[in-house]
C-alpha cells in the first residue's frame, strides 16, 4: 500500500482536486490558517505542547478545525506572555467562506489574532509572546488563611478578657459563649466555603463572595460596612495593645499624661507603624505575622507551664493557688458584676474574638488557590481556636479565685473558715476587707493582666499579648483596604472609586489603607476597649447572617450554576446560622442592630435605585427566574376567563427606539397591568450580523433606561411578513402571550412598493386569522424617528410621512449606541390635562375599544381627561339609543357618563372629500371599465395590485362611510387628547389592499390629535356578571 502523505497534505490535496473555481484558493488559504504547517492543528497560539494546541485528530480521528476542550476557551482572563488560544465560532463551522478569505470574527478573541486575521498570515509564538510581568506574591492555605485566621481570632480579647468573662458568667457559661460563638462562625465557615468552591474567587474577601452570590444590592451595602468593621477593630486590637503596655508603665512607675491619654497616644504610634508595615507590601506583612505565630505559641506554653508551678506565696497573694478542684467548682458558676454582668453582656464582649474567621478570605486575590485555601484554612483555625479557648478558659478558673486583694499581710497562720469571707480562708489567705468593700484589685474578676501573672515567665505573655494584638490590628488594616478596593472598582457608590486605585505587582490599596488609618484614629481616641467592641460585634454577626443566607439561597434556587466543590454543608445549617447571627443581633444591643440593618437597608435602596450595570449571576437572578417560571406554570392550571382578560400586547417597533412614542403609548396602559412586547424583524437570510442585530441587549437596555416594562423579541426573516408571523404564533411563554397586535399606521404607502402595501395588509388578516386584536396608532407627525438618528429604517416598518427625496440608507446605527443618545420627549410622557379621550365606538368588536380608553384613564397621566362616547344612531330614536348603550355601558362599570349618538353618520360626505378620495385612488385603479373577468386578469398583468372597477363599486358603501367618518371626526373632535376609532375590516379576496390602505388614510387623516384604530377579535372582553 502506497504511503499515506501527512494530515495537511490531504487536506490541501483534498481542496485542490475538488474545488476547480477561484474558491478553492480562498479555501486554502483559510485552512492554512486555522491549521499549523507542522501538525494540522487548529491555531490558536499558546503551548504547542498544550491539550489545544495538539492537532484535533487524535481527539477526533479526522483533521477539522473543531479544536479539543481547552482551558483558554471558558477563561476570562489572559496568562502572561502567552497568547489566548479561542474556540472557532460556529459560524466558522458551518458557513460558507468569505470571498476575501479573511476568517470572520470569533467569539473570543485575543488581541495578537486579530492582528494576524488581518495580516491574512500566521506568526511564530514568539512573537505572541509578550515579556512576563513580575508574578505577585502567593499564600497557601496555611501561611494565607489558617496562622491569618488564628491570629486574628488569638486576639487581645483571649490575653485581657477571657478570664475576667470566665470570672463573671463562670466557666460553664463561658463555655457556652464560646461554643455558641464557634457555632455561629463553624457555620459561617462551612458557608464561606461552599461559595468560595463555588468558581473562581478574585479580590474583595467577603464582598467579593457575597455581592458575587446575592448581587450587588446585598452584597454592595454589606461590604461598605463590612470594611467600616475591619477599620474599627483595627482600632480595637491597637487599643488592646496600648493597654497592656500603659499597665506595664503603671507597674514600672511611670505615665507620660494620664491612663486615658497614655493609651491615646501609645495607639496612634502603634497603628501608625502597622501602616508602615502593610505599605511595604504584603509580604513584610505575611512574614510579620509569621513572626507574631510563633511569639503566641511560645507565650501559650509559657502559660500552661505556669499554671503546673507551685504558687508563690507573692503569686497566691494575686490569687493564684494552682490548680484546686474547689475553685474550679467555685469560679464554674457565674457571678455578675457591674453593668455588663449578663451573659449577653459578656457575649457581646467575648464575639468580636471569634470574628477573625474571615482574614483569610478577604485577602482572597492574594492566595494560591482560594478554592482551596479558604475552607481548609478557615475551617482548621475555628477548630484549633476553639480548643484553645475552651482549654484556657478551663485552667484560668481552676487556679485562680476572683478576688485577691495582692497584699502578702492578708496571710493566716492557720486556714480558719469562720469569720473569713471567701475560698482562700482555706489555703490561710483573708481578702474578706477587700471582698467585703469591692475593693478587690486582683483575682480574675479585677485583674486584666491575669494570664501574666499565672505564666512562668511574665513577659513572655506580654510579648504574646503584643504578637495577638498587632497580628489582629495588622489583619484587619489590611483587610479593611482590599474589601473596599474592590468595593470601589465594582462603582456601586458614588465619591469612593477614587479608593479603587492599585499600586505595585500586588494592587496595594494604598489609598484605601490611609482611610483604614484615619477611621482606626478616631476610634482609638475613645481609648475604651469595652465601649469598642460591641461597636463592631453587630457589622460582624450582620455579615455572617449575609454569608449563611447567600449560601442558603443559592442552594434552595437550584441554580444549574451552584456548584460548590466543598460538599460539606447544609442549607438548613446556613439558614440557621443566618436567623441565630440576626437574633444574637438584637440580644446583645438592640439600637445597634438596628442601626446596623437602617444602614443596610438604605445602602440596599440606593442600588436599587441606581441599577448599577453588573450581572455577576447573582441566586436573586437564579430565584427570580424559579418565581417566574412556577407562577407562568400555575397559569396553564386555570382556563382564562373573561375577567382577567389584559390586553397582552405585541407592538411591531422594529428597534424600539426607533419609535419612542408607539412604545411610550403601550406602555401607558400595559404598565403594571399585563405583558407588553417590542417585536422587530430583521430581512434577510441567517448571519451573525443579522442575529447579533436582531437579538442585541442594547434595546433591551433601550426600553430600561426608558422605564418601559416591556420585553424585546427579534426575528431574522426573509421579509417582514414572515417575520411578523412567526412573532405572532410563538411569542409569550403559556398563558403569558400577546393577544392583541399593536402596528403603527403606514404614512407613507402611497410611495412605498406595492408588495410592501400588501405585506402591511396582509400583516392585519394574519392577525385576525390567529384571533387577535389589532390596533393602528396615528399621529400626525409620525412615529418614526429613526431619520433623526441617521439610521436605516426598515422599509416596510415606516411610518412617518418623510419626503422621497430622503433616501432610506443600508447603514444600521450601532444599537449599543442608542443608549447614550438622549432620550426623546413624546406627548405620551406629558400629562394631557382636562381635555377628551373620544371613542367612536361603531361596530361591537368585544369591547376592546372600550377596554383601551379605561386602562388609559387609570393612569395618572390621562386621570383628568373625560370620556366621551360616540356611537352611530337614528334621528327618530336618539333618546331611546343613548339610554340603551348608557345602560349597557353602566354594566360594565368603566365610570363612562358621556354618551353621543350621531344621527347624520348615515349621510353622504361632501362632493369635494369624496374627489379627494377618487384622486387618491387614481394611480391603484386599472380603469377597466366593467370589462369581463377574463379581460381584468388580462390587463392585470404585471401590476395584479390594481383596482378593478368591480371592486371599487362593490366597496363604494364602505368606502363613502369611511369619508363621512372622518368629517365628522374632524366636526366634534379636533381638540381631543386622543382618537380611538373602530377599525374596519377589509374581507380578504374582496377587498384589495391599496383600496383598504385608502380607508384608513381618509379615516384618519388632516386630524391633529393622535388616532388609535381598534379591532378586537370578536370575543367578550367585558363582562357584567360576576362569575
Amino acid at each position: 500500500m502506497a504511503e499515506l502523505p501527512p494530515t495537511e497534505t490531504v487536506v490541501l490535496t483534498a481542496i485542490t482536486t475538488q474545488l476547480k473555481d477561484p474558491a478553492a484558493a480562498r479555501d486554502e488559504e483559510y485552512n492554512l490558517f486555522y491549521n499549523d504547517a507542522d501538525n494540522g492543528s487548529y491555531h490558536g497560539g499558546g503551548d504547542g505542547n498544550s491539550l489545544a494546541s495538539r492537532s484535533s485528530e487524535p481527539f477526533t480521528g479526522y483533521d477539522t478545525l473543531d479544536a479539543p476542550p481547552n482551558y483558554d476557551f471558558y477563561a476570562n482572563t489572559v496568562v502572561q506572555g502567552k497568547a489566548r488560544k479561542s474556540r472557532p465560532s460556529l459560524y466558522q463551522l458551518h458557513s460558507i467562506l468569505e470571498d476575501d478569505g479573511i476568517p470572520p470574527p470569533q467569539y473570543e478573541e485575543a488581541s495578537g489574532m486579530a492582528h494576524r486575521c488581518i495580516k491574512g498570515g500566521e506568526s511564530s509564538e514568539d512573537e505572541v509572546e509578550t515579556e512576563p510581568q513580575v508574578e505577585p506574591a502567593r499564600f497557601g492555605w496555611v501561611q494565607g488563611v489558617m496562622i491569618r485566621c488564628m491570629l486574628n481570632i488569638w486576639g487581645v480579647i483571649l490575653y485581657l478578657r477571657l478570664p475576667w468573662i470566665t470570672a463573671q458568667a463562670g466557666i460553664g457559661f463561658t463555655w457556652v459563649i464560646i461554643l455558641l460563638s464557634s457555632c455561629i462562625t463553624g457555620i459561617t465557615g462551612l458557608s464561606t466555603s461552599a461559595i468560595a468552591t463555588n468558581g473562581k474567587v478574585k479580590g474583595g474577601g467577603t464582598y467579593f463572595l457575597i455581592s458575587r452570590s446575592l448581587g450587588p444590592e446585598l452584597g454592595g451595602s454589606i461590604g461598605l460596612i463590612f470594611a467600616f468593621a475591619n477599620a474599627v477593630a483595627v482600632a480595637m486590637h491597637t487599643v488592646g495593645f496600648a493597654e497592656t503596655v500603659q499597665s506595664l508603665m503603671q507597674d514600672n512607675g511611670s505615665s507620660m499624661v494620664d491612663p486615658i491619654n497614655d493609651i491615646r497616644i501609645i495607639g496612634i504610634i502603634t497603628v501608625t507603624c502597622l501602616l508602615a508595615i502593610s505599605l511595604a507590601g504584603m509580604e513584610w506583612e505575611s512574614k510579620a505575622q509569621v513572626l507574631f505565630f510563633l511569639v503566641i505559641m511560645i507565650s501559650f506554653v509559657n502559660y500552661f507551664v505556669g499554671t503546673i508551678i507551685p504558687a508563690t506565696p507573692q503569686k497566691q497573694a494575686l490569687g493564684f493557688f494552682s490548680y484546686r478542684a474547689d475553685i474550679f467548682a467555685a469560679n464554674f458558676v457565674p457571678s455578675w458584676r457591674g453593668p455588663d454582668g449578663s451573659f449577653f453582656g459578656m457575649f457581646s464582649i467575648f464575639f468580636p474574638s471569634a470574628t477573625g474567621i474571615l482574614a483569610g478570605a478577604n485577602i482572597s486575590g492574594d492566595l494560591k488557590d482560594p478554592a482551596v485555601a479558604i475552607p481548609r484554612g478557615t475551617m482548621m483555625a475555628i477548630f484549633w481556636t476553639t480548643i484553645s479557648y475552651l482549654i484556657i478558659s478551663a485552667t484560668i478558673g481552676s487556679c485562680v479565685v476572683r478576688d485577691a486583694s495582692g497584699s502578702l499581710n492578708d496571710t493566716m497562720a492557720t486556714p480558719v473558715t469562720e469569720g473569713c469571707v471567701g475560698l482562700p480562708c482555706q489555703y490561710g489567705w483573708d481578702f474578706s476587707d477587700c471582698i467585703s468593700n469591692r475593693t478587690c484589685s486582683f483575682g480574675i474578676s479585677n485583674y486584666y493582666q491575669t494570664m501574666s501573672m499565672v505564666s512562668g515567665f511574665a513577659p513572655l505573655i506580654t510579648a504574646g499579648i503584643f504578637g495577638a494584638t498587632l497580628s489582629s490590628a495588622l489583619a484587619c488594616l489590611v483587610s479593611a483596604p482590599k474589601v473596599f478596593q474592590c468595593l470601589c472598582k465594582d462603582k456601586l457608590y458614588p465619591f469612593i472609586g477614587v479608593f479603587g486605585k492599585g499600586y505595585g505587582k500586588n494592587d496595594e490599596p494604598i489609598r484605601g489603607y490611609l482611610l483604614t488609618y484615619i477611621i482606626a484614629i478616631c476610634f482609638i481616641l475613645i481609648a475604651e476597649l469595652n465601649t469598642i467592641a460591641p461597636i463592631i460585634s453587630n457589622f460582624f454577626l450582620c455579615s455572617y447572617a449575609l454569608i449563611n443566607f447567600s449560601c442558603f439561597h443559592a442552594s434552595i434556587t437550584n441554580s444549574p450554576g451552584w456548584r460548590p466543590s466543598f460538599r460539606f454543608y447544609s442549607k438548613w445549617a446556613s439558614l440557621v446560622g443566618a436567623v441565630v447571627s440576626v437574633v444574637i443581633m438584637f440580644l446583645l444591643t438592640w439600637w445597634a442592630a438596628l442601626i446596623a440593618i437602617g444602614i443596610v437597608l438604605f445602602l440596599l435602596g440606593y442600588v436599587l435605585y441606581k441599577k448599577p450595570s453588573v450581572n455577576w449571576g447573582s441566586s436573586v437572578q437564579a430565584s427570580s427566574y424559579n418565581m417566574a417560571l412556577s407562577y407562568s406554570m400555575s397559569l396553564n392550571q386555570v382556563d382564562d376567563h373573561v375577567k382577567n382578560y389584559r390586553p397582552q400586547c405585541l407592538v411591531l417597533t422594529g428597534p424600539p427606539s426607533f419609535r419612542p412614542a408607539l412604545v411610550d403609548f403601550v406602555s401607558t396602559f400595559t404598565r403594571n397591568l399585563s405583558l407588553m412586547m417590542c417585536g422587530n424583524v430583521v430581512p434577510g437570510g441567517a448571519s451573525p450580523a443579522a442575529t447579533d442585530a436582531a437579538g442585541s441587549s442594547s434595546h433591551v437596555a433601550w426600553l430600561n433606561k426608558r422605564r418601559s416594562k416591556s420585553f424585546y423579541r427579534g426575528v431574522v426573516a426573509d421579509d417582514l411578513r414572515v417575520g411578523v408571523q412567526m412573532l405572532l404564533q410563538a411569542a409569550g411563554l403559556g398563558r403569558m402571550r400577546p393577544n392583541v397586535l399593536v402596528i403603527g399606521y403606514k404614512g407613507n404607502w402611497h410611495e412605498a412598493r406595492p408588495r410592501c402595501i400588501d405585506n402591511y395588509v396582509g400583516i392585519l388578516h394574519d392577525a385576525f386569522d390567529l384571533q387577535y386584536g389589532v390596533c393602528v396608532l396615528r399621529m400626525k407627525e409620525g412615529l418614526d424617528v429613526s431619520h433623526s438618528l441617521q439610521a436605516h429604517v426598515n422599509p416596510a416598518f415606516e411610518m412617518d410621512n418623510r419626503a422621497p427625496s430622503v433616501p432610506a440608507t443600508n447603514a444600521t446605527l450601532d444599537p449599543d449606541a442608542l443608549v447614550g443618545i438622549p432620550q426623546p420627549c413624546t406627548e405620551f410622557q406629558s400629562k394631557q390635562g382636562k381635555k377628551t379621550i373620544d371613542v367612536y365606538w361603531l361596530s361591537d368588536d368585544g369591547g376592546l375599544t372600550l377596554m383601551l380608553p379605561y386602562l388609559l384613564t387609570r393612569k395618572k397621566r390621562w386621570a383628568r381627561c373625560k370620556v366621551r362616547v360616540f356611537v352611530g344612531g337614528e334621528i327618530q330614536h336618539i333618546e331611546e339609543q343613548k339610554n340603551e348603550i348608557m345602560a349597557l355601558i353602566s354594566k360594565f362599570r368603566l365610570g363612562f357618563h358621556d354618551v353621543q349618538v350621531l344621527p347624520d353618520i348615515s349621510e353622504k360626505p361632501l362632493a369635494e372629500h369624496v374627489k379627494r378620495f377618487e384622486d387618491m385612488l387614481g394611480p391603484y385603479r386599472l380603469n377597466d371599465g366593467h370589462k369581463d373577468s377574463s379581460a381584468v386578469e388580462q390587463m392585470r398583468e404585471g401590476c395584479p395590485w390594481k383596482i378593478s372597477d368591480e371592486e371599487l363599486e362593490r366597496n363604494k358603501a364602505k368606502s363613502l362611510r369611511q369619508v363621512r367618518l372622518n368629517e365628522i371626526l374632524q366636526d366634534y373632535s379636533r381638540d381631543a387628547a386622543l382618537i380611538v376609532l373602530t377599525m374596519p375590516v377589509g374581507r380578504r379576496g374582496v377587498c384589495p389592499s391599496a383600496l383598504y390602505m385608502a380607508w384608513l388614510e381618509t379615516l384618519s387623516r388632516d386630524l391633529r390629535p393622535p388616532v388609535l384604530l381598534i379591532r378586537g377579535n370578536q370575543e367578550n372582553v367585558l363582562t357584567f356578571y360576576c362569575q
